[in-house]
């Protein structure tokens, strides 16, 4: 396994530019693929699970052109659901880890024609897809669990699927709703998706919202405790579309300003941003950082007479981003408590154990809840080496800890290849060495 060293550093000033967004380059792809005309995609996030939908979405007879860089993607959309020449032949696609080529795949397969088998990395099968299995057997979705009661891998027999009433919780994960909202077109006559319970991580679904109005489907959003997507719809390509920058991966940066100062700027996501963890600036904020908000870029400043204080909060609405906050909490004054984030329990690891042991290793007190953190900061960063569980947030937030006094060693670091393969690169250039 390959280890980093990140030496304590001081401060962090200057300009980033961030990759495409993960979720949007996903879902902007599968519409491409499925819709009617050729679309030229800018700005795709070159990462671990981009790669694992454009490998899914050739095996499955999509023409693509792809740049020399990988940012730029040409896809010839097939106007309509998948179908297989040979429907007799099983068509087996590995997708990693990737819950945002997972989860949609499967209901569009669902309504697609031809025999598919999806599968992943020992992780994928761990992370539950059971509430949109049994959302999609209410179309007449024909899926066969091949392994686990409730996980992948799957097996689907894919044909037409009926529209009408269709019912899914919204507890666990919001990229169940994400799936059934992206594949409803597929289905015959009108869909009304009725939401039971909470739905966490309403943001990424105006996100999924937001991509189907740009490829021409129109959703009826009931505050988001139903959906209806009237029949006779389908994907119509906007001809060219840009990813907007990964919200997600300005979280470190600009955290790294209020912890340090600043001031940082990212280009790429701002006040214009269809991304709900632009709202992490927000958060900052509350702890005592200066924000300045431009159309497509965020800058944060702390002055050397400010301190950052701890918060307790409900960050439901930004799961992945909140996790930035937890190593943030290292450097405030008093504790941080993180709530409602459930939903840290089933992503790329179980978030809320690695983040409470992991915090615990530098010298931080640490409450773990079913579904929140509470964090006491240490009086000074304890050096340690930080298990990352193949989960690139994980790495990416601990870098966060070389603001202390010790080394920090980070585990894996490669594993930040899902979403952000020049991360640490960059951190590099924007911080000094004490």
């Amino acid at each position: 396994m390959q280890t980093l060293t990140l030496q304590p550093v001081s401060s962090a000033r200057g300009q980033i530019t961030l990759p495409g967004s993960k979720s949007l380059s996903n879902r902007i792809l599968l519409l491409a693929a499925l819709a009617r005309g050729t679309t030229k995609i800018t700005n795709l996030l070159d990462s671990d699970d981009v790669r694992h939908m454009l490998t899914a979405l050739t095996a499955l007879g999509v023409e693509l052109e792809l740049s020399e860089d990988r940012q730029q993607c040409l896809v010839q959309g097939i106007g309509g659901a998948f179908q297989l020449p040979d429907t007799s032949q099983l068509e087996a696609l590995f997708l990693g880890n990737a819950g945002t080529a997972m989860r949609p795949l499967t209901a569009a397969l669902c309504a697609s024609t031809g025999q598919f088998e999806l599968t992943g990395e020992p992780r994928m099968y761990e992370r539950p897809i059971g509430d949109l299995v049994d959302a999609l057997r209410q179309c007449g979705a024909d899926i066969e669990y091949l392994g686990d009661e409730g996980f992948p891998p799957l097996h689907i027999n894919g044909h037409a699927l009926r529209g009408g009433q269709v019912s899914i919780r919204g507890n666990v994960s919001s990229q169940f709703l994400t799936a059934m909202l992206m594949a409803a077109p597929l289905c015959q006559g009108d869909v009304v998706i009725n939401v039971e319970g909470e739905l966490v991580s309403k943001p990424y679904i105006d996100i999924t919202l937001d991509v189907m109005s740009r490829f021409g489907v129109r959703v009826e959003n009931n505050d988001y405790q139903s959906f209806h997507i009237k029949g006779g719809q389908s994907y119509e390509s906007p001809a060219q579309i840009m990813v907007e920058g990964d919200a997600s991966s300005a979280s470190y940066f600009l955290a790294a300003a209020a912890i340090a100062g600043g001031p940082v700027r990212v280009y790429g996501a701002g006040s214009h941003s269809v991304q709900g963890d632009a709202k992490f600036a927000d958060v900052l904020a509350k702890m005592g950082a200066e924000i300045r908000w431009g159309g497509d870029w965020i800058e944060v400043e702390r002055q050397a007479d400010s301190v950052l204080n701890g918060i307790d909060i409900d960050l439901n609405h930004i799961p992945d981003a909140a996790m930035t906050i937890a190593t943030t909490a290292l450097f405030a004054e008093g504790p941080t408590c993180i709530r409602n984030v459930y939903s840290w329990r089933v992503k790329e690891t179980d978030r809320l154990s690695a983040m409470a042991t992991e915090l615990r290793k530098v010298g931080a007190t640490v409450e773990e809840g079913e579904d929140y953190i509470r964090i006491e900061p240490p009086s000074e960063i304890q050096s340690a080496a930080i298990d990352t569980y193949d989960d690139h947030r994980m790495a990416m937030c601990f870098s966060l800890a070389a603001f202390g006094s010790s080394p920090i060693t980070i585990n894996d670091p490669g594993c930040t290849a899902k979403t952000f393969p020049t991360y640490f690169e960059l951190f590099k250039e924007m911080t000094q060495p004490v």
